[in-house]
């Protein structure tokens, strides 16, 4: 068989190969680069190609395709192998030092376990965070590859009508709750330190965490999806009142943050009459919930010795 009969009739290996590894590599890299790649290592497997080793063509061809595969890729990366040798030991460095502390760890504490300084795993941050497009490997327009990820605009007031009843939420918690979901969420303090800074073990601080996630979740509910909310007991009874008050100050924080987020571009009469209106709903609130609170304070006076006196959510339920 000729050179070019042999080329001919190994050509459907090229289209094999590329396939196989294009099943392994992120969805940008070109096909039609990886087959000229697979294309040349064929025609070069063809010229050095010896019948006397006793190798058939097909398996030595495949070798060189797949190394011609790979050294394309290799072109196509910006990171040398050391830089991906120090990307691959600090993220399994992360993961021993997540999975031992609780918490994903610090700079501080990665730079330690690898033995290197700050700098460095700032500098390996920075690599790991870092895309390189090459606008000369596409045929079309660079928007047309790049995926558009950002919120359409209903979706965007949908998700910030969310977090700001979110945020409201939070603010409107009882103040041990809100210390727990601040500090284990928002400043991502291991629950050891927050148990330790309250005077409380890990389990009550587990507790409350789980108990402020139930209010939360109802709180913002009782306003963008009153359906989902979970049905009193005991309608209309002390722990149900002290529940709609709850979901009434989540909407009035709600409501101050949509007003302070309009303020900006609002001559200053407008201002001070949204910061006044704001001020009267919340002082409203504030008597309502300071009238449940010495209802509450009223009925604690009732507790037997035997009895203990319920906090948080509990207070709530």
């Amino acid at each position: 068989m000729t050179r070019n009969e042999l080329i001919e009739a190994h050509l459907p290996l090229i289209g094999y190969h590329v396939s196989e590894m294009l099943s392994r590599v992120p969805s940008h890299v070109s096909r039609d680069d990886l087959a000229s790649a697979g294309a040349l290592a064929l025609v070069k497997a063809a010229d050095a190609y010896d019948p006397a080793t006793g190798v058939p063509f097909n398996r030595y061809a495949a070798i060189r395709i797949r190394g011609a595969l790979v050294d394309e890729l290799r072109s196509m990366d910006w990171a040398s192998r050391g830089t991906r040798t120090r990307l691959r030991k600090m993220t399994s460095a992360a993961d021993e030092l997540t999975a031992k502390l609780g918490h994903a760890p610090s700079r501080e504490q990665l730079a330690s376990a690898l033995g290197v300084s700050v700098e460095d795993v700032e500098a390996a941050q920075e690599d790991a965070s870092r895309r390189v497009l090459s606008i000369e490997g596409y045929d079309g327009a660079v928007a047309d590859i790049l995926p558009d990820r950002d919120p359409s605009p209903e979706e965007a007031v949908l998700i910030d009508e969310r977090l700001r009843y979110l945020k409201g939420a939070v603010a409107a918690l009882p103040e041990r709750l809100r210390v727990v979901v601040e500090q284990v969420f928002f400043h991502d303090r291991p629950v050891t330190d927050v148990a330790a800074e309250l005077g409380v073990t890990q389990s009550r601080v587990s507790q409350l965490r789980a108990e402020a996630m139930l209010l939360l979740r109802d709180g913002m509910n009782a306003h963008l999806d009153p359906a989902q909310v979970v049905t009193a007991e005991k309608p209309g009874g002390v722990a149900d009142r002290r529940r709609q008050a709850y979901y009434e100050s989540v909407g009035v924080e709600a409501h101050a943050l949509a007003t302070v987020s309009v303020l900006p571009s609002a001559d200053a009469a407008t201002r001070e009459v949204a910061r006044t209106a704001t001020t009267a709903a919340v002082a409203a609130t504030v008597t309502a919930t300071a009238m449940a609170t010495a209802a509450y304070a009223v009925s604690l006076s009732r507790v037997t010795p035997n009895e203990a006196p319920v906090e948080g959510a509990a207070a709530l339920a």
